[in-house]
């Protein structure tokens, strides 16, 4: 897979770049990912390198950090989607900004920047809290350096602060299958709903979402105060 990225100032060049490896992760489709790495801390990513990258040399010293730098492509985005101006969601969805001031993948280039929690580095690369879709080309790994990375002082425009969570409160209806699922999928799917990943400008207590994620399909609504979890069933491929 080779990925052509341009650069226009005086010329136009472009750059042929190819996947270092590709991310296996619980998200199966864009809705219902976190909107920022390490909302989800339960998210768990495992690398699948490439050819030529998955001996374990190129890796080598990388256990004695904590976090690291992923650098991505938004493969699922199309060329024509493109935006110069976006909503995010942290100003409800309606309010529009620059694309340059946001994370939207709706970017010039497709390429995105991620951190995430190293939880092993043999014999797989595994992390946490990772917020990309599965099979998510990687172009390149790097450590997270706090001294540098981590910038208290710094201000965050219009995301101050993590976005709000709210409490997901389990029916009747989806008692029986949850009851089913080990602790760890339950607190990935409680954490998923907590952050509301529906569109922000969507307030219809009545309508239903639905979300694919680690073989489920996950229904639930919004309710006046919390999350109402309707039914979660094992996924089909239909």
């Amino acid at each position: 897979m080779k990925i052509n990225v341009s650069l226009s100032m005086d010329v136009e060049e472009s750059y042929a770049m190819s996947p270092i490896g590709y991310l296996r992760t619980p998200w199966e489709e864009k809705f219902g990912i976190p909107r920022q790495p390490g909302l989800v801390q339960e998210a768990w990513g495992v690398v699948e390198f490439s050819s030529g990258f998955d001996g374990l040399e190129a890796r080598e010293g990388l256990e004695g950090f904590s976090h690291l730098w992923l650098t991505f492509i938004f493969h699922s985005v199309q060329e024509e989607q493109t935006r110069l101006r976006v909503r995010p969601p942290r100003l409800g969805g309606n309010e529009k900004v620059g694309v340059f001031a946001t994370r939207s993948p709706f970017r010039p280039n497709r390429i995105g920047l991620s951190v995430c929690e190293i939880e092993s580095v043999t014999p797989e690369l595994r992390l946490r809290g990772v917020d990309l879709l599965d099979g998510t080309p990687l172009l390149d790994i790097r450590p997270y350096l706090p001294y540098v990375d981590a910038l208290p002082e710094a201000q965050a425009g219009f995301a101050i602060g993590p976005p709000a969570k709210q409490s997901v409160k389990i029916l009747k209806s989806a008692r029986d299958q949850w009851d089913e699922l080990s602790e760890e999928v339950q607190s990935l799917v409680t954490e998923m709903l907590a952050h509301q990943p529906q569109p922000a400008y969507q307030k219809d207590s009545e309508r239903i979402y639905r979300a694919r994620v680690t073989g489920l399909e996950v229904a639930w609504r919004q309710g006046e105060s919390e999350v109402l979890l309707l039914e979660v069933a094992r996924a089909t491929n239909s």
